[in-house]
Formats: structure tokens, C-alpha cells, sequence
């Protein structure tokens, strides 16, 4: 039996309530990605150059801080992992993540939460910073999906 994980980071509470919806949808386990330091409104306006969302998106290396580890990741065969679109891709605490584990030989679903932005190159980026995993492409989801609509599109993985 594949066993799964749903890991998501976000903000505004959009994300959450979709990895949330997913996670009791097919079964799986859940788990915050928080950053160390939280992000205020201010830390994510995208108009303000200088926010910090705008300093760590800009700067490919950044790595923001998780404030907490996960417990067997390597007892997890599938882990969808959940995050708003900035910039047109995962935010850098989702790099942070994806480096702090391994992942091989598992399977890497990535959803992102958009008001109108796809998800991008998210995938491929992900799958550089996962050796020996299998990183898909991913997929844009609604805020509004349904909990029928969430285990269906994640079937394929299970």
C-alpha cells in the first residue's frame, strides 16, 4: 500500500485549506511547511521591490529557515507538496525543503495555489533539488476544488 504525504507551505491560508481538503481526501498524513521566521502581509507584497518575498524570489540561492522537521520521510512512498505561486514559480521555502530530505525512489506531486498564475517551471526546479526521485509536473489547483475532484487527480499517483 503506497503511503503519502501532503506537504504544504502558506500564507494567506489558501494553500492550507487545500492541502488540508487533499490530505483527508486519499488518506494521508499532513504537514505544515513553516518558515522560522513567519512572513507578515508586508513580507509578501509583490508591488514593493524590497518586501521580503520580492530580496529572497530574486536571489536564487535563498534558503528561508523551516521552523520543524518532518518525522520519517523515509517511510512516505508519494509526497504532494503545496504552495502559492510567486513569481511565476514555488516559493524558495520550498527549495529549502526540497534539500532538506532525501527523496529517492519516491514520487514528488507539486500543486500550487494561484489566483491566475500556472505553476511554471515548479516541477523541473523541484526535480533538480531531488536526486533519484520522480518529481511530475504538477498542477494549478482551485481554491474551491473538491474533495471528490482532489482524490480523483491524485489517484494517478497512488
Amino acid at each position: 500500500m503506497t503511503k503519502a504525504l501532503v506537504a504544504y507551505f502558506s500564507v494567506s491560508g489558501t494553500t492550507e485549506r487545500v492541502a488540508e481538503r487533499l490530505a483527508q481526501a486519499i488518506g494521508a498524513d499532513l504537514f505544515e511547511i513553516e518558515p522560522e521566521v513567519p512572513y507578515t502581509s508586508a513580507d509578501i507584497d509583490w508591488r514593493n521591490k524590497r518586501s521580503r518575498s520580492s530580496i529572497e524570489m530574486g536571489d536564487p540561492t535563498c534558503r528561508p529557515a523551516i521552523a520543524s522537521e518532518i518525522a520519517g520521510m523515509d517511510g512516505y512512498d508519494v509526497v504532494f507538496v503545496g504552495f502559492p505561486i510567486w513569481w511565476y514559480r514555488e516559493p524558495s521555502i520550498i527549495d529549502t525543503f526540497m534539500e532538506s530530505y532525501d527523496f529517492a525512489g519516491k514520487t514528488v506531486v507539486p500543486f500550487a495555489t494561484s489566483g491566475g498564475s500556472g505553476i511554471g517551471g515548479s516541477g523541473s526546479n523541484m526535480a533538480a533539488l531531488a536526486d533519484g526521485a520522480r518529481v511530475v509536473e504538477g498542477e494549478r489547483l482551485a481554491s474551491s476544488v473538491s474533495a471528490a475532484d482532489l482524490k480523483a487527480w491524485a489517484s494517478a499517483w497512488l
